[in-house]
């Protein structure tokens, strides 16, 4: 049985076909151009594969996970230049005669989480998994369902309290400012210092500032969903950022609730390569397979 997945993100599109055990078979990537265009490569594809079964998709947002609404299966509200309103799931459902299963990138990420942990004998009863990169975004696993019903969770854009060194800067998020997204995403380095995140030294303060941002965003996963972990990935996470995050984070938290050994409890994605998503993707496809989706 192969089963398909798609990890749409607002730079690039990965794709790759798996097999019933979750083992890459095959795998390309291209960049995210039109939406005629790249969803024309993903349709092209998996057209290879005849014997493909489902497929899981994982997209860049917001999108629209509600199936009584006309424009379910859309990305919809998004800044990325051609892709508002465009009908992702209408348009690879014209080539593509499989179930598919819909949601989030990091929705996906943070299913990949809850299976890889489960596979390694500590199936956990919730998690939280936030990206911090390009953007913002997080995914709740609650009992092995994703959380979101009306929508899927937004947590990249809740508001924070100013770094008291931080006052002045604006913020990157188009919305909204200042939040989450807008002061600590990967974006926000360049804005305030004029280099990318990944050219800024460890020892520079806007790590710190940056951090004590992200520490907010666990302290509120901590008291509003209490997860066994929280997770943070992206291309702005590191074993040496999160160490920083950690130390806020308790500093905010002053052992108001037990949380365990910080080192246990924030965490790097335990899936290898950015591969999370693929991961969350094959199970949902094959859980879209089960249910006829």
């Amino acid at each position: 049985m192969l089963l398909g997945s798609v990890e749409a993100g607002g730079t690039k599109f990965v794709c790759a076909v798996g097999d019933e055990n979750y083992q890459v078979k095959e795998m390309v990537q291209f960049p995210t151009t039109t939406p005629e265009e790249t969803l024309a490569k993903t349709s092209e594809f998996f057209a290879q594969f005849p014997d493909l079964k489902a497929i899981g998709i994982a997209s860049f947002g917001p999108i629209e996970i509600r199936k009584d609404s006309p424009k379910y299966g859309y990305v919809t509200t998004t800044p990325k230049p051609g892709w508002h309103d465009a009908d992702f799931l209408g348009t690879l459902k014209k080539t593509l005669d499989v179930p598919m299963a819909w949601t989030t990138d990091v929705n996906g990420s943070a299913y990949g989480e809850y299976v890889a942990y489960k596979d390694a004998g500590q199936e956990l009863s919730s998690l939280v998994y936030y990206t911090v990169g390009t953007g913002i975004g997080a995914g709740i696993v609650i009992d092995g369902k994703l959380v979101g019903a009306k929508g899927h969770p937004e947590m990249g854009h809740v508001l924070v309290k100013r770094h008291p060194e931080d006052l002045a800067f604006k913020g990157v998020c188009p919305y909204h400012g200042d939040c989450l997204e807008g002061v600590a995403a990967g974006p926000s380095f360049k804005a305030r210092l004029g280099i990318a995140g990944q050219d800024v030294p460890f020892d520079n303060p806007t790590w710190d500032i940056v951090a004590y941002y992200v520490a907010q965003a666990v302290m509120q996963a901590t008291l509003t969903v209490r997860p066994d972990k929280v997770i943070i990935g992206g291309g702005v996470s590191s074993e040496t950022f999160l160490q920083k995050v950690r130390v806020q984070f308790s500093e905010m938290l002053n052992d108001y609730v037990e949380v365990g050994d910080l080192a246990e409890y924030i965490v790097m994605p335990k899936v290898a390569n950015n591969g999370s998503a693929t991961l969350g993707d094959f199970a949902l496809a094959k859980q879209a397979l089960e249910e006829g989706k």
